[in-house]
């Protein structure tokens, strides 16, 4: 496969994964939306048939739709990302970019889907909630080993997985997403994909999500697969229609992820 054909593969892939998987959030957080209130577990199986989806449609690059896998594989001293992919410079920067525009395509299709929800929502935490993750408890050295470790447990099962073939495909990968958000998403929301976090935050920050009062809260509640985060650095006023994407935080569900990655890759070779 050529550059283009991996990087079309995964930013589809990546793209559907973040449609389903924001568009859920959007549903359970927005307060006017059918699904409002769905609860955590609605937002987990969400996520989760959105990662279903998304390797399906990503099926002929192995369905990475994460850079923290892509990276795991690497350091896994594979020699292919999938059939016919050689490890390279070049496969590794499509795959990569393929995830990142892809996730901030997703984000906008959801934004599109839920745009009259936003135009009536007044919290400001929840609106960017549904798009980028955020800590239950403001932390960040706990923050980003959280995400280290999630990360780490998804990228080393997933290596596993190719290891000890089971026939359950993407199903298993989906349940594996699930039972991450369920056991180790509370803390921050369980990024656990670079890609997921940064593309949708990206597309609040762009998108005219602010219309309506912001309504600044001390301590906002914790919220799943796209968690409020606090606003950083709010200054003394909260004005009417502001917007703050949290860049303060962005770093912990980047580098922990990729780390987590990493990590998992490196112990994939002793134990694989």
């Amino acid at each position: 496969m050529n550059f283009g054909s991996i990087f079309l593969s995964e930013a589809l892939g990546t793209g559907m994964l973040v449609l389903l998987g924001v568009g859920v959030v959007a549903n359970v957080l927005l307060t006017k939306s059918k699904g409002f209130d769905g609860g955590w577990l609605l937002i987990n199986f969400g996520w989760g048939l959105g990662v279903l989806a998304g390797v399906y449609i990503a099926y002929k690059t192995g369905g990475h739709i994460n850079p923290a896998y892509t990276i795991g594989v690497l350091f896994s001293g594979a020699n292919e990302y999938a059939p016919g992919v050689e490890v390279t410079v070049a496969t590794t920067l499509a795959y990569i970019l393929g995830q990142l525009v892809g996730a901030f395509v997703g984000a906008n299709l959801a934004y599109i889907v839920y745009k009259r929800h936003f135009d009536e929502e007044t919290d400001a935490e929840k609106k960017l909630g549904v798009f980028a993750t955020g800590p239950a408890i403001r932390s960040l050295p706990w923050n980003f080993a959280t995400e280290v470790v999630a990360t780490f447990a998804l990228v080393i099962v997933l290596l596993a997985m190719g290891h000890t073939a089971t026939g359950l495909g993407p199903l298993a990968a989906a349940l594996l997403v699930v039972g991450i958000g369920a056991s180790l998403g509370g803390p921050t929301g369980y990024a656990i994909n670079p890609a997921r976090d940064l593309g949708p935050r990206l597309a609040h920050a762009l998108l005219p999500v602010h219309k309506g009062a912001a309504v600044r809260v001390a301590e906002p509640a914790a919220v799943g697969g796209g968690s409020a985060a606090p606003l950083a650095d709010p200054g003394p006023t909260d004005l009417p229609g502001r917007k703050n994407s949290d860049w303060s935080y962005a770093w912990v569900p980047i580098v922990g992820p990729l780390l987590g990655g990493v990590l998992a890759g490196l112990a994939a070779q002793v134990l694989f």
